[in-house]
C-alpha cells in the first residue's frame, strides 16, 4: 500500500494539471474570440447537417424547397490553389432574379491590423465566421455587378479582372502572391448553391439553410444565422438550444463550402492535365 498512495497521488495530480492546461487553452481561445469579435462588424454562427441528417433538418424547420434562391459560385485561382494558401479567395457569383456580385476575401485577419483605408471602405466586410471547434475572421472588398457580365465573360474568356472594381484589384495586389495578376488566375466552377431564408415562430432571428451542389453528386448543407459582435454568446447559445429542440444534429463533421469547393476543382484540372 505504501507504494501503491504516492503513485495515485501523482497520477491525481497530473489530471489535474492536464484539466488547468485544457482550461487555460479553452479559456485563451474563448478570449481571442471575444477580441476579434469586437473588432468585427458582424459575427456569422454556422452548422454543417450531416448528410444522414438532411431530411430529418428539413422537415424539423419546415423546409420548402421551392423557395430557395439558386445561385451560380465561381471561384478563381491557380490549379495549385497559390492564392487559397496565403489566405485569398476571388470570387464571382451569379444569383437569380438579382444583380451579379464580386469579392476579394482576405482570411484569417486581424481587424485592426487592416489598412484604415481598406477597413473604412463602405465595400469592406470584416465578419468572424463561428462553428462547433472552429472560428476565423475574414475581411470581405466587395462589388456589385451587371446580371449578365459574369456568364459572358466566363464564356468568352474575357479577361477576369473586369469582374473586380479598382478598390478589389488594390486589395487583391496588397495580398497574393508576387507576380500572380487576376487574370492569371484559372475558372474553378462553377458551383450551383440553393439558399433559403427562413423565418421561424420560435426562433426570433432569420435563420439562412444553404446547399451547395458540386459536380460530382455530393452536397454540403450549411445553417447560419448572423448577429453583432456583442451578441455572439447569447445568440449561439439561444441558436443551439432552439436546434436541440427542433431535434438537429449538432455534432457532426464540420465542412468549409469554399474550401471543399477550391480542392475539388484543383483536383479536377489536375487530373485533366495528367
Amino acid at each position: 500500500m505504501a507504494t501503491t498512495v504516492p503513485a495515485a497521488k501523482a497520477a491525481k495530480k497530473a489530471t489535474a494539471k492536464k484539466k488547468a492546461a485544457a482550461q487555460q487553452l479553452v479559456s485563451g481561445d474563448l478570449l481571442k474570440v471575444l477580441e476579434l469579435a469586437r473588432q468585427s462588424d458582424s459575427i456569422e454562427l454556422k452548422l454543417t447537417i450531416p448528410e444522414s441528417a438532411r431530411r430529418e433538418t428539413m422537415a424539423a424547420l419546415g423546409v420548402d424547397p421551392l423557395e430557395a434562391q439558386l445561385r451560380q459560385v465561381y471561384f478563381f485561382d491557380t490549379p495549385d490553389l497559390a492564392l487559397n494558401k496565403v489566405g485569398v479567395v476571388a470570387r464571382a457569383r451569379r444569383i437569380q432574379g438579382r444583380d451579379s456580385d464580386s469579392v476579394i476575401k482576405l482570411r484569417p485577419v486581424v481587424p485592426d491590423d487592416l489598412d484604415s483605408e481598406v477597413r473604412n471602405s463602405p465595400n469592406t466586410v470584416v465578419e468572424l465566421d463561428a462553428m462547433p471547434g472552429g472560428y476565423v475572421c475574414s475581411a470581405s472588398v466587395k462589388g456589385k455587378l451587371p446580371p449578365t457580365i459574369v456568364r459572358s465573360t466566363i464564356l468568352e474568356g474575357g479577361p477576369l479582372r473586369k469582374l473586380f472594381s479598382k478598390e478589389q484589384r488594390a486589395f487583391y495586389k496588397a495580398h497574393a502572391p508576387d507576380g500572380l495578376a487576376l487574370d492569371d488566375l484559372a475558372v474553378l466552377g462553377p458551383i450551383f448553391v440553393l439558399k433559403l431564408k427562413m423565418t421561424l415562430a420560435d426562433f426570433d432571428r432569420r435563420l439562412v439553410g444553404e446547399m451547395w451542389l458540386y459536380p460530382d453528386g455530393s452536397r454540403i448543407v450549411e445553417l447560419s444565422t448572423k448577429c453583432l459582435p456583442g451578441e455572439g454568446l447569447r445568440v449561439a447559445g439561444e441558436l443551439q438550444s432552439f436546434l436541440t429542440a427542433r431535434g438537429v444534429v449538432l455534432d457532426g463533421d464540420q465542412q468549409t463550402k469554399t474550401k471543399t469547393a477550391l480542392e475539388f476543382f484543383s483536383s479536377e484540372l489536375a487530373a485533366s492535365k495528367s
